[in-house]
């Protein structure tokens, strides 16, 4: 059996099956019929040109994760305010 060879836009389809639609490497091996470590390869060496690389992934979680952190801690002072507020209505004669 032969060495099989594969085109660069079946690659960069590959790729998109696990950059953009969300499949694991090996549900995009499977789909395709391929070695899963095929995949491994193109989506390290081709990610880039599809638009979402490993490389830029890490600093787009940094920077969600330190927007959900301020977000949270906003929502936790709106809620002591709250919290507050309740227990000084509460407390009012009607």
């Amino acid at each position: 059996m032969g060495v099989r060879r594969y085109t660069r836009e079946f690659k960069l389809s590959a790729v998109k099956l696990v950059n953009h639609q969300g499949y694991t490497m090996a549900q995009a091996a499977e789909s395709l019929g391929i070695n899963e470590q095929n995949v491994r390869n193109w989506v390290a060496r081709f990610s880039a040109e599809v638009g979402k690389g490993p490389i830029d992934e890490p600093a787009k979680l940094r920077e969600e994760n330190k927007r959900l952190r301020d977000e949270n801690r906003r929502l936790r002072i709106e809620r002591e305010i709250l919290k507050k507020a309740a227990a000084f209505f509460a407390r009012q004669p009607t």
